[in-house]
């Protein structure tokens, strides 16, 4: 099967689930009520949530900073913020491209190897299934009942999550602090392949590697997932802060507590290959706030629509920014996507 074929199924797969998801979401709705809940919202309080969803994002960069470290000491964060930005830009239209658009845009800023670089997006994504699995945790210790509305056999599933999310805490801690191990071993079997393959294999394992080495580093470590946490914590803000955009919402049950709950729950959403969860996040979160905190469908569907939408639209419009202004070209970022995928 030829990439590009791959693409074009993916893509109609991920529009398939989208449109789905959207339509659960929106399904019965009275759009005129839905209107006067979007027309009668405190968009005072949808402008506080910009500098949040910003400074999420360039929390991330100045991880992605520290995470880069052995490859290239003091990258600028304003390159790394626009390989985010645009990366995310990227993955609101085709899902999971950005991850391999960001060590291309990177390696073109800052000089440096893409594969190293792409080694380094990999950690990054380890350490966000970290961060997700340690808040999973917090959530079911504090508020058990929070992930019932998702499951037929709610009691059956709570025990099944909370092991499966310690296990997900110990696996990664093991990977982080065994990864030389890890390494050695991937290199014995590389022995065994065909002699024309295993330069350009034992190149690209060098530079794998490479964007591994941060972990052997360990004054970086507490740093490094501190900013994961602060990333989860901003994350929560910004579901916390836009409970005050409707006056039904402003009640003691929906308190920052809550925002975590839905945190977890927006996760999971975006984990599922819809473009920028498109409708995943819709049908998700407002199930959520219906079944848990008993917000009525429509404002609860007004609250995703206007939390997604910001997000949505700042991503896009500072991702559009830096693409214009780095002239950043289109068919090497295809390009590049495709050996990546290739590799």
């Amino acid at each position: 099967m030829t990439t590009k074929t791959k693409h074009l199924i993916r893509g109609i797969l991920s529009t398939f689930l989208a449109l789905f998801f959207l339509y659960y979401a929106f399904r019965g709705v009275n759009y005129q009520e839905l209107l006067t809940a979007l027309k009668g919202a405190n968009y005072g309080w949808v402008i506080l949530l910009i500098p949040i969803v910003l400074m999420s994002h360039w929390v991330r960069a100045v991880r992605w900073k520290y995470l880069m470290e052995p490859i290239k000491p003091n990258c600028s964060i304003r390159n790394l913020f626009a390989a985010v930005m645009i990366g995310y830009a990227v993955n609101n239209v085709v899902t999971r491209v950005g991850e391999l658009v960001r060590p291309y845009l990177l390696g073109n800023l800052e000089h440096v190897s893409r594969t190293a670089t792409l080694a380094t997006v990999v950690v990054e994504r380890i350490l966000d299934l970290l961060s997700f699995y340690i808040t999973v945790c917090f959530v079911l210790f504090l508020y058990p009942t929070a992930l019932d509305p998702f499951f037929d056999e709610p009691t059956a599933m709570r025990p099944i999550l909370l092991l499966s999310s310690l296990g997900g805490i110990v696996f990664f801690l093991i990977l982080f602090f065994q990864v030389e191990n890890i390494f050695r071993f991937i290199a014995k079997v590389q022995t065994i392949v065909p002699e024309k393959y295993s330069q350009r294999i034992q190149l690209l394992f060098e530079s794998f590697y490479r964007g591994f080495e941060i972990v052997k580093v360990k004054k970086r470590l507490g740093i490094i997932l501190f900013l994961s946490l602060t990333i989860q914590a901003l994350y929560a803000l910004g579901m916390y802060e836009p409970f005050f955009v409707f006056t039904s919402m402003v009640k003691p049950s929906l308190d920052f507590g809550a925002s975590v709950v839905l945190l977890v729950v927006s996760s999971i959403a975006w984990i599922l290959p819809a473009p920028g969860a498109l409708g995943t996040y819709h049908s998700f979160i407002t199930v959520a706030l219906v079944k848990l905190y008993n917000v009525d469908w429509t404002t609860a569907l007004s609250y995703t629509i206007i939390t997604h939408e910001i997000g949505y639209i700042i991503v896009m419009v500072v991702g559009a920014y830096y693409y214009i202004h780095d002239h950043i070209n289109v068919k090497a970022i295809t390009q590049s996507t495709t050996e990546n995928e290739q590799e």
